[in-house]
Parts: C-alpha cells; structure tokens; sequence
C-alpha cells in the first residue's frame, strides 16, 4: 500500500492507492489541488477568496465559477434540508461545511485519473474507489467520540465515500441555521453516500437537527447513517448493516 499524509487546510490529508504505479504523479498533483483550495476558500486565509468577500472587497460579479458552483450548491443542500445548512451566518460567509466534500471529490477526480483503486481523506471524511491492496473492499473504521482510540463501527466500502460531523475532536462548531443553536442531545453522525460531496454535506445538515437528523437520512434515498448521542446511545439507519463488517 502506498501511503502520504500532508497538513492541509488544517487537517490530515491521506491518500492512499495499492499500487505505485503513476502513485507520485497522482499524489503530488492531487496535494497540490488541496493546497490550492485551501489559498482560495479558507476563511482563515487573509488573502483567501473568503475573506475577500467577507470584507465586501469581491462583488459578486468577479466571482469565480468554482465559488458559483459552490454557493450553487449550498443553496441547493440548504433547500434539500429545509433550511437546516447555510454557509451565512451573522452576516459571515463560511463555505467550509461544503468545501471540503466538494474538494475531497474533485481531488478523487483527479486520483481517477492515474488508479481505479484509491482512497482520498481529509479531515476524517472519505471517498473510495475500487480494492485496496488486499483485493478487498477498503474497511473504514467509525470512532467512538468517547474514546478516540477504538471504532464502534466498522464498515465496507468500494465506490462509496463516509463523512462524519460531530464534536470529538473540534469540539462545538456546527450551529442549527433554524434555531441559531448548536444541537446539543447528539455528539456523532456518519453518513455514508456514493459521493462524497453529498455525504459531507448531509452529515453536516443531519448533525445540525441534533437526534432527528438520523430520520432524515433515512427517508434518503442512497444514504445510511450511524448516530451517537450524548448518553453513548447508538442509533442506525436501516440500511447501515448492509454496509458493516461483522467481526468474526
């Protein structure tokens, strides 16, 4: 297995593919896609495309297509989930909740481009393709957000991605657009989906609800999830077996 992990847009960013074939191509040029990411759409950046438009410095006008393609999106995710995502809050654009899986998933375009066998992660959210390096399904392990040392879930994954939103390692930062208050009855939801564009996004809205968000998930089609909540009670989503290993 061929393994890198940089520090990108504040976080571990891991690729991994079986085979080293093309593997240093692959890996330089998709690192480089996430450090440019990360100079354009990081509200933490100064010079940042970001934080531009937050000092009313970039009209609307000079948007670039990316950020159209963006904000597109948010629109479209904050009317998917009634209200309950926004990128705007207090008058401050913040577009992390639908950058990452947006950059998780063009950065997967790119990996497609050198191995039909590849895993992309970022911030703990993930998009697979093809077998690892054992011929197999790759296996994704779920943290318990009580003890980040052991998984309370194991699952199975070929083309498919996970995105986990909860407060293990950030702690309190996902507020509810709806109520202007963060969710607090639960700590962890998984979301897993085809693309991981859609899953980051939706763990996010779900995670947002508080312990209604995994009935949400449920009524979508081609989504499953897996909630903790703050009494360390476990809830799926009907589906989410299809997708776990059972530890023999």
């Amino acid at each position: 297995m061929i393994k890198k992990t940089k520090i990108i847009m504040g976080m571990p960013v891991t690729l991994m593919t079986p085979t080293e074939l093309e593997s240093e191509a692959a890996f330089h040029n998709t690192f480089s896609f996430f450090e440019q990411v990360d100079r354009l759409y990081s509200p933490y950046i100064d010079t940042s495309d970001v934080s531009r438009i937050n000092r009313r410095e970039i009209n609307e006008s000079d948007y670039s297509l990316e950020m159209y393609e963006i904000l597109e999106l948010a629109t479209k995710t904050k009317t998917e989930t009634n209200g309950y995502f926004d990128v705007w809050h207090d008058g401050i654009f913040d577009p992390s909740g639908i950058v990452k899986g947006w950059a998780i998933q063009r950065a997967a375009n790119i990996m497609r481009h050198y191995s039909d066998d590849f895993y992309v992660e970022a911030g703990g959210d993930i998009q697979v393709q093809g077998e690892n390096d054992h011929n197999a399904p790759w296996r994704i392990g779920v943290r318990n957000p009580f003890d980040r040392n052991q998984n309370v879930s194991v699952v199975s994954l070929d083309n498919h991605a996970i995105a986990t939103s909860g407060t293990a390692i950030k702690g309190q930062h996902i507020y509810n657009p709806v109520t202007s208050e963060p969710p607090t009855d639960i700590v962890s939801l998984s979301v897993i989906a085809p693309k991981i564009i859609d899953a980051d996004r939706m763990a996010t809205a779900a995670f947002a609800m508080g312990s209604r968000g995994i009935g949400f998930i449920e009524n979508l089609a081609g989504y499953e999830a897996f909630m903790i909540d703050t009494n360390k009670r476990v809830t799926a989503t009907s589906g989410w077996k299809n997708f776990e290993v059972q530890e023999k």
